[in-house]
C-alpha cells in the first residue's frame, strides 16, 4: 500500500507540473482586476459536481484576499439565483470536459441577461463548446485520473485548485494587497490573530 499511495502522489504531482503556462493566465488575471477592481463588478465563479466545489472554494479564496467573488450554482442559477449578476461581472466557469450542460446552459442564460458579460474557463478539453465560447481558456492539460477506475475527478480537480491558486496569488500581487487588508477580512481563527500582528508590525507588507 505504501508504495500505491506514494506512485499516487507522484502522478498527481506530474499533473500539476504538467499544467500548461501560458500567457492566458496574464489575460485572466488582467480581465479579473478590470471587471472587478477597475470596474466594480465580482467575480462569479460556477461549476457542477465536483467542479463546482473547486469554484466555491476559488470564491471564497478571491473574496478572502481583496477580489468581490461570488460563487452561482448552475442549476439554482436556472430558478432565480442568475439574478445575482450585475454588469461588469465577470464569470469563471469550471468543467473537466467542457460539455457539462448544466454549465452550458448558463453560458447562454447569462448572455441573456448581460449579452456583453466576460467568461473565463478553466478545462480539460481546449476544443470544447465551453472553451470556444471563452474570452480566456486555462487547459488543464486533462490529466488522467489516479481513480482506480479512471473515472472519479481526483487528479482533475487537484490541477483545478492549483489554477484557482495560481489566478489568486497573481491577482493578490497585481493590486498589491497587503497584510493590513488581509486582517480586515480575517477576524477570528489563527489566521486573523497572525495577520493582525504581522499588520501592526508592518502593515504595509504584501501577504506571503
Amino acid at each position: 500500500m505504501i508504495q500505491d499511495l506514494k506512485r499516487i502522489i507522484q502522478e498527481e504531482l506530474e499533473a500539476i507540473q504538467h499544467i500548461p503556462v501560458t500567457e492566458a493566465y496574464g489575460q485572466a488575471v488582467r480581465l479579473i482586476i478590470e471587471q472587478v477592481h477597475v470596474k466594480k463588478g465580482k467575480l462569479v465563479t460556477s461549476g457542477m459536481g465536483k467542479a463546482g466545489q473547486i469554484a466555491s472554494n476559488i470564491a471564497t479564496t478571491f473574496s478572502s484576499t481583496g477580489t468581490t467573488a461570488c460563487f452561482l450554482h448552475p442549476s439554482e442559477a436556472q430558478h432565480g439565483d442568475l439574478g445575482i449578476l450585475n454588469e461588469n461581472d465577470v464569470m469563471l466557469l469550471i468543467s473537466n470536459s467542457g460539455k457539462t450542460r448544466e454549465i452550458i446552459e448558463l453560458i447562454g442564460l447569462a448572455r441573456n441577461l448581460i449579452p456583453d458579460i466576460k467568461f473565463i474557463v478553466i478545462t480539460g478539453n481546449p476544443e470544447s463548446s465551453l472553451a470556444k465560447s471563452a474570452h480566456v481558456c486555462l487547459f488543464t492539460g486533462n490529466p488522467k485520473e489516479v481513480c482506480a477506475l479512471g473515472l472519479t475527478p481526483t487528479t482533475s480537480t487537484t490541477v483545478m485548485t492549483v489554477i484557482g491558486d495560481l489566478l489568486v496569488v497573481e491577482t493578490m500581487k497585481k493590486i498589491n494587497f497587503t497584510v493590513a487588508d488581509y486582517a480586515k477580512r480575517h477576524h477570528g481563527g489563527y489566521l486573523g490573530t497572525v495577520s493582525r500582528l504581522q499588520s501592526q508590525q508592518n502593515p504595509e507588507a504584501p501577504v506571503h
